[in-house]
C-alpha cells in the first residue's frame, strides 16, 4: 500500500485566507470603513499563550480583521475579567471574541465561568454552553463550532471522501476539541464512538476507524500497527519531547507514531503543520462569519428593537387595564437595545433603571437627532392630552415607521397624583409603562429632593439661631474646630473667604474683623425666599409659624411649605448639564439677602456639598418604556405655572445622542404654548444649547369651545351638551386660541404641527374645521390623532406630519436678549406671547427689581408664574384676552436654577386638597399586591 498523502494544514489554511481576505473586501465595499473585530482576552502572561496570539494577531492582519489584544495581569479578580467580558460583549466594533486558555492567574477564577460570561453570538471559539448545546443537537447554521474540530473537518473534506456512513472514532473527550468533534462527525452522517485513555480494547476500537481524530494529549499513543488501511488519521496532538538535535533542546509530535501510521493510512496530517494552522484559519473563519451575520441585520443609525404589538379593545378599558394588559420588557434588554451599555445602567428592579452621565462622554462625538417638543393650547382644567399624544407619537415613529425614538417627560408628583388630577403617564393605549411605578416614588428622585431642599431650610433657621446666641470667637472656634491641636478651613469655608475679599487660608492669621465678616451671614429673616417643601398637597402649610418650642428661645419666624416640585432645586436638576454644573448651580441658590443687602447662598451656609451628595443619584436620568415598547426617559418634574415645567436638559441630551442623525426625541412643554413652550424655549434651550426641529401644538375640540365661550368643565362632572353636540360656531369662535398659540411658537421661528386630538364626541366636520383653521393661521400642518384609542397607529399621519417639518430649515431665535432690563424682558413676554397692553409691578415687586439688578442678577431669563387656564392673569378670562393689564405682584430669584420668577396674580406653590381627593379610591390588593382605584 502507497504511504499516505499528508494533509498539510498550512497549504489548506492559506486557502482559507485568502477566501477570506476577499470576503471582508466586500464588507468593506458593503459598509464603508466596516471591518470585523476580534478581540482577545488574556490573563497573565504564559510564554505558549503569548505565543498563540502573536500567530493569531499576525493572521487577522493578513486578512483585513481589526484584532485587539486585552491584557489583564495575572492578579486580575474574577471580576474584574467577568466586567472586561461584559464590556467587550457590548462593544458593537466586536465581532469575535475568545478568552485565551488556560488563564494565567493567581486567583481563583472559574474557566467555565469566564468561558461562559462571552457573548453566544461573539464566542468564536465555540466554548460557550449555549454553543455546545447547539452543536449537540444538530444546530449547526446557528451557533459557533470550536475552532479545531471545525478545521479537522475541513481537513476531511479535502480528502474528497464521503463521510456520511463511514466509521468514526474520536480519541478523546475534551470540551475543546473531542466532544464537539464527536457531535460534528456525526450531524454529518458518520457513525461515531468515542474513546479515551481509559477504553478497554483501544487497539480495536481504533482499528474499525474509516477517519480516526486523536486528541488525547499522549506522545504516540495510537501505534502505527493500529490503524485500518485506507483511514484518514487527523492528530490534534501536540506533545514535547527531549531532542538534543533542536536549538530549543525539545521536539513537537502528534498523538499519533507518525512514521508508521503513515504506512497505513490514506490521508494523515503532520506534527507540526497540520492542524495548528488550521484552528488559526477556522479562528479568523468564525470572526468574519460573525461579521458577515452583523451585517444582516446592520442598518446604520438603526436600533435592533422589539416592539410590543397592542390587542385594541373597544370601548378602550381604563388606563390601568390598558397599562396592566400588557407585558413590558426587561429594562436591561431594552437599554441594549438602544445603545446602552451595561455598565451605564443601573437596574432599579425589572422595569425602571437609571442611566449614568458618562454615557454622554462616551456617545459625545455622535451627531444629535431631531428634537421635537410637544406643547397645547391654553387647556380646561380637565387636560387636552399632551402627554398621551406625546407617547402616542413616539410609539407611531418608533413601532410604525421605524426610526429611532425617544420620549422625554416629567417626573409627575404625588401632590396631583393624590388630590385631583391622578396619574400621568399619559392614558388609553398611549402609555408609559408601568403606570403605578412611574406615578409612585419612581427612583426616589423628588424624596432626594425633598430632603436637599429641607436641609438647607434647617441650615438657614440653625445659623440664624446660632449667630443670634454666640460671639464671633465661639462662632469661629466651632466652625473651625481644634482637630489635634490644629484648625484648618475646609474647601466650601475657603470659597466663602475669596468671595470676601480675605485671601488667607490660615485660620490663626486671620483678623478680630475679619473673623467676624467670615462667622456672621447676618441673615434678614425679612428677606428669607427658601421655603421647606413636601409631596404632597397640604393648604394649611402655605403659612406656618416656626421656632415655637422653648429651646429655641423665642426665635419665632413666619414661614410655609411649598410642595417639592416648586423647590428651586427641582428647576437646578431639570436644567444642570451635569454633575459639576448642578454642584455649582446649588452652591450659587440665594435663599435671602443680609442685613446690608448682599445675597446670601447656600455655599455660605456650607452645604453645597451635602446637597450634591444627596442628588447625587437624581441627576441620572430614569430609564422607561411606552406600551408598545419604545424608550422613555423620566427625569425632573418642575410645575409650568410656578416653575418653568420641562423635564430634564440631560435626558434630551443623552436621548438625542442614542437616536442617532436621523432618529427623534420628543419631550413635553406643560400646560399651554405660553406657559411651558415659552420657558422652554427662554431658558431651557438658552442653557442646553439645543435647537428644536418641530414644535407640536395640541388642540381639543372641547377646550376650544371652551375658549369659543362654552360653559365651565369640572373634573369628575358630565359635560355639558356643548361639549358633547357638534357646534362649528363656538368651535371657531374658540379657534381664536389656537391660532395666538400657533403664532406664540412661530415667533421662535419653529415649524409648527398641530395634533388635533379626537375624542368620541368630536364630528368630522368639527375635526376638519380645526384643520383649516389651524393652516390657514400658519402651522406647517394639522393632523386628527386617535392614539388614545388605537395607540401608535392613531398617530402615524401625526408622525409623518413631523418628520416633514423636521426636514423644514428652522429659524430658532429667542424672544428677548437677557441683557435687557429685568420690566422690559417681562413686559417683552406679556406683551407678545399673552397679548396684554402693559404690565403693573406693585411695590414689592419695583423694589425687587432693584435688588435684584443691583445683586448683579439682572441678567437672568425670566419665567413668569401664571395661571395656565389663561393668556392672562385672570383664570376666568377665555380665549384671547386683549387691552389687559398684566400685574407682577413679586419677584423672586432662582439663582441657581438660573433665572427670576415674577409672580402673576395668586399664585399658589402649595396647592391644596379638594373635598374627595383622588385617594378616598386607592388600595392595595394584598394577595397580588397591585394598586388599585389610584387611575
Amino acid at each position: 500500500m502507497a504511504p499516505a498523502q499528508i494533509l498539510c494544514g498550512k497549504a489548506a489554511s492559506a486557502q482559507v485566507r485568502e477566501r477570506l481576505k476577499t470576503q471582508v473586501a466586500q464588507m468593506k465595499e458593503k459598509v464603508p470603513g466596516f471591518r470585523p473585530g476580534l478581540a482577545i482576552l488574556q490573563v497573565g502572561d504564559r510564554d505558549d499563550s503569548n505565543i498563540y496570539i502573536s500567530m493569531k494577531l499576525k493572521a487577522a492582519a493578513e486578512i483585513g480583521i481589526n484584532a485587539n489584544h486585552i491584557k489583564l495581569p495575572n492578579t486580575a479578580t474574577e471580576a474584574e475579567v467577568l466586567k472586561c467580558i461584559t464590556a467587550l460583549n457590548e462593544d458593537p466594533a466586536v465581532h469575535g471574541f475568545i478568552v485565551q486558555l488556560p488563564l494565567d492567574t493567581d486567583k481563583p477564577i472559574s474557566t467555565e465561568k469566564v468561558s461562559n460570561a462571552v457573548a453566544p453570538e461573539k464566542d468564536v471559539d465555540g466554548l460557550t454552553s449555549i454553543n455546545a448545546g447547539k452543536l449537540s443537537r444538530g444546530d449547526l447554521g446557528n451557533c459557533f463550532i470550536p475552532c479545531t474540530p471545525k478545521g479537522c473537518m475541513e481537513l476531511i473534506r479535502q480528502t474528497g471522501i464521503q463521510i456520511a456512513g463511514k466509521k468514526a472514532v474520536v480519541v478523546g473527550r475534551s470540551k475543546i476539541v473531542g466532544a464537539p468533534m464527536h457531535d460534528l462527525l456525526l450531524w454529518n452522517h458518520a457513525t461515531v464512538t468515542t474513546c479515551h485513555t481509559k477504553t478497554a480494547a483501544l487497539a480495536e476500537e481504533v482499528s474499525k476507524a474509516d477517519i480516526l481524530v486523536i486528541a488525547a494529549g499522549k506522545p504516540e499513543m495510537v501505534k502505527g500497527e493500529w490503524i485500518k488501511p485506507g483511514a484518514i488519521v487527523i492528530d490534534c496532538g501536540i506533545n514535547y519531547i527531549p531532542d538534543s538535535t533542536k536549538p530549543s533542546g525539545k521536539a513537537v509530535i502528534g498523538d499519533v507514531a507518525y512514521s508508521a501510521a503513515k504506512e497505513r493510512a490514506s490521508y494523515i496530517t503532520p506534527v507540526p503543520g497540520g492542524v495548528g494552522p488550521m484552528t488559526v484559519a477556522m479562528l479568523m473563519q468564525s470572526t468574519v462569519e460573525s461579521a458577515r451575520r452583523f451585517l444582516e441585520t446592520f442598518q446604520p443609525g438603526k436600533w435592533n428593537i422589539e416592539y410590543n404589538q397592542l390587542s385594541l379593545r373597544t370601548p378602550v378599558p381604563s388606563d390601568i387595564e390598558v397599562s396592566r394588559s400588557c407585558v413590558p420588557k426587561r429594562i436591561g434588554h431594552l437599554a441594549k437595545e438602544v445603545g446602552l451599555l451595561a455598565k451605564e445602567v443601573e437596574l432599579y428592579g425589572q422595569t425602571k433603571a437609571k442611566v449614568l452621565l458618562s454615557t454622554l462622554k462616551r456617545l459625545k462625538d455622535q451627531p444629535d437627532g431631531k428634537y421635537v417638543v410637544v406643547t397645547g393650547i391654553t387647556p380646561t382644567p380637565l387636560g387636552e392630552g399632551k402627554s398621551t399624544t406625546t407617547i402616542g407619537l413616539v410609539q407611531a415613529i418608533g413601532a410604525h415607521l421605524h426610526q429611532n425614538v425617544f420620549a422625554c417627560v416629567r417626573q409627575p408628583s404625588q401632590g396631583p397624583t393624590f388630590g385631583i388630577k391622578g396619574g400621568a403617564a399619559g392614558g388609553g393605549y398611549s402609555q408609559v409603562i408601568p403606570m403605578e411605578e412611574f406615578n409612585l416614588h419612581l427612583t426616589g428622585d423628588i424624596h432626594a429632593i425633598t430632603a436637599a431642599n429641607n436641609l438647607v431650610a434647617a441650615a438657614i433657621d440653625a445659623r440664624m439661631f446660632h449667630e443670634l446666641t454666640q460671639s464671633d470667637q465661639a462662632l469661629f472656634n466651632r466652625l473651625v474646630p481644634l482637630i489635634s491641636g490644629v484648625r484648618k478651613f475646609s474647601d466650601i469655608q475657603l470659597r466663602r473667604l475669596q468671595r470676601l475679599g480675605i485671601e488667607k487660608t490660615d485660620p490663626s492669621t486671620l483678623t478680630d474683623e475679619e473673623k467676624r465678616k467670615f462667622v456672621r451671614l447676618d441673615i434678614d429673616p425679612a428677606t428669607i425666599t427658601w421655603q421647606r417643601v413636601m409631596d404632597t398637597n397640604d393648604r394649611f402649610l402655605r403659612k406656618i409659624t416656626i421656632g415655637q418650642s422653648p429651646t429655641e428661645k423665642g426665635f419665632t419666624r413666619t414661614a410655609q411649605f411649598d410642595i417639592t416640585v416648586a423647590s428651586e432645586i427641582m428647576a437646578v436638576l431639570a436644567l444642570t448639564n451635569g454633575l459639576e454644573d448642578m454642584r455649582r448651580r446649588l452652591g450659587k441658590m440665594v435663599v435671602a439677602s443680609s442685613k446690608n443687602g448682599e445675597p446670601v447662598t447656600t455655599d455660605d451656609l456650607g452645604v453645597t456639598g451635602a446637597l450634591t451628595v444627596l442628588m447625587k443619584d437624581a441627576v441620572k436620568p430614569n430609564l422607561m418604556q411606552t406600551l408598545e415598547g419604545t424608550p422613555v426617559f423620566v427625569h425632573a418634574g418642575p410645575f409650568a405655572n410656578i416653575a418653568h415645567g420641562n423635564s430634564s436638559v440631560l435626558a434630551d441630551k443623552i436621548a438625542l445622542k442614542l437616536v442617532g442623525q436621523e432618529g427623534f426625541v420628543v419631550t413635553e412643554a406643560g400646560f399651554g404654548a405660553d406657559i411651558g413652550m415659552e420657558k422652554f424655549f427662554n431658558i431651557k434651550c438658552r442653557y442646553s444649547g439645543l435647537r428644536p426641529h418641530v414644535v407640536v401644538l395640541v388642540a381639543t375640540v372641547r377646550a376650544l369651545k371652551m375658549h369659543g365661550g362654552g360653559p365651565t368643565v369640572t373634573a369628575g362632572v358630565p359635560l355639558p351638551k356643548e361639549y358633547t353636540e357638534e357646534n362649528l360656531q363656538l368651535l371657531q369662535q374658540g379657534c381664536s386660541n389656537l391660532i395666538k398659540q400657533i403664532h406664540n411658537a412661530q415667533a421662535f421661528g419653529t415649524p409648527v404641527v398641530v395634533a388635533v386630538n379626537a375624542f368620541k364626541s368630536d364630528t368630522e366636520a368639527e375635526l376638519q374645521l380645526v384643520i383649516q383653521l389651524a393652516k390657514e393661521a400658519g402651522a406647517y400642518d394639522a393632523v386628527k390623532c386617535t392614539h388614545w384609542a388605537e395607540g401608535g397607529k392613531g398617530a402615524v399621519d401625526l408622525a409623518r406630519a413631523v418628520q416633514r417639518a423636521s426636514q423644514k430649515q428652522s429659524n430658532f431665535k429667542f424672544l428677548y436678549d437677557v441683557e435687557l432690563p429685568i420690566v422690559e424682558k417681562i413686559r417683552i413676554i406679556a406683551q407678545q406671547i399673552y397679548g396684554a397692553e402693559d404690565i403693573e409691578l406693585s411695590p414689592e415687586a419695583e423694589q425687587k427689581v432693584g435688588v435684584y439688578t443691583k445683586q448683579g442678577f439682572g441678567n437672568l431669563p425670566i419665567c413668569m408664574a401664571k395661571t395656565h387656564l389663561s393668556l392672562s392673569h385672570d383664570p376666568e378670562k377665555k380665549g384671547v384676552p386683549t387691552g389687559f393689564i398684566l400685574p407682577i405682584r413679586d419677584i423672586r430669584a432662582s439663582v441657581g436654577a438660573g433665572f427670576l420668577y415674577p409672580l402673576v396674580g395668586t399664585m399658589s406653590t402649595m396647592p391644596g386638597l379638594p373635598t374627595r381627593p383622588c385617594f378616598y379610591d386607592i388600595d392595595l390588593d394584598p394577595v397580588s399586591e397591585q394598586v388599585n382605584g389610584l387611575f
